[in-house]
């Protein structure tokens, strides 16, 4: 055989090692693939639905008197409570406790109650709905997996006897859909950034709060994030003595009555810290604290579909 001349010798390991790099390229990404699916089980997916974005401790745990949650009592209900004309209702307890939390009720039953809120049979209050403040108008957006996600974190968090009072109803009330709901997201499109602030807003019920009470109830038409909503002292309970209600903002994109103007530093700043532009201090029941422990990738999809919500004053 003739051998190679000393050019036809280095394309030849050019080629090899251009092979080289390629299939070291291919494990690398399968590597890091597998290692993220590894990375974010279930379990781990619904803590940080639950404890971030969905904010449920925001009700569900007891606060101490500064208002900070107890997390030794995570979940164990009591949290906050609702006094208004239709019903007086305490955060219940949503640990796995079989005699005071939804330790005996089965996946599909929590599930029905996360976006339904309808309780089982077997439950106490069997067939009452869960009131208003349980967002299931907003939860009914998560897809399949969240939603195992969800309910798989319950399951694991601590069981905890905790006896809170049942709900007192004065008259028929009804939830208002919430339009972003009502589409179905897959994860295909959930990549893209404004279709997930899109519905990272919708499971954070943002909307629940930020959007005006028009004629009774909340108008997502005439008033969407356009706030208004006043919280008293008569209304919400278990935040510190020295709270004195708030109002929820204006989170529209108009550039003076709104957040156009805002830096996306400014805004995130505002979710996570409580702080607004001009320095104030802003007060709960918004979730600062829970949204805090946001992705800094879920808190910059959450400003850009902000960006996009038509202005008004």
């Amino acid at each position: 055989m003739k051998p190679l001349g000393p050019w036809m010798a280095r394309s030849r390991m050019r080629d090899a090692s251009a092979r080289l790099v390629c299939l070291l390229l291919s494990v690398a990404i399968l590597c890091a693939a597998a290692g993220e699916a590894v990375a974010e089980s279930l379990i781990e997916r619904g803590d940080y639905l639950v404890n971030t974005i969905m904010a449920c401790g925001n009700c569900h745990t007891p606060k101490d008197a500064a208002g900070k949650a107890k997390s030794e009592l995570a979940l164990s209900g009591g949290g906050l409570g609702f006094d208004t004309p239709a019903f007086v209702v305490t955060a219940p307890k949503i640990t796995p406790d079989r005699e005071t939390g939804i330790g005996s009720w089965s996946d599909a039953e929590i599930k029905q109650a996360v976006i339904e809120g309808a309780r089982p049979d077997h439950a106490r209050l069997p067939g009452v709905p869960l009131a208003p403040p349980m967002f299931v108008n907003f939860y009914k957006a998560l897809t399949a997996r969240d939603l195992d996600a969800v309910v798989a974190y319950l399951r694991a968090v601590k069981p905890i006897r905790n006896e809170v009072p049942g709900p007192v109803y004065k008259r028929p009330f009804a939830r208002v859909p919430y339009p972003d709901a009502e589409r179905t997201y897959t994860e295909d499109a959930l990549k893209d950034p404004v279709t997930r602030g899109a519905y990272l807003a919708t499971i954070g019920h943002c909307m629940g709060c930020h959007s005006s009470i028009i004629d009774g109830q909340l108008n997502y038409k005439a008033g969407f994030a356009r706030g208004g909503r006043h919280f008293d002292q008569s209304d919400v309970k278990g935040l510190p003595s020295t709270w004195e209600g708030s109002v929820a903002k204006n989170i529209t994109s108009h550039s003076t009555s709104g957040i156009g103007a805002w830096t996306d530093t400014e805004i995130k700043r505002a979710m996570t810290q409580g702080i607004s532009r001009d320095g104030q201090v802003l007060k709960p029941p918004m979730a600062f604290a829970w949204y805090a422990n946001m992705t800094d990738a879920d808190l910059s999809a959450i400003v850009a579909w902000l960006r996009t919500v038509p202005p008004l004053e």
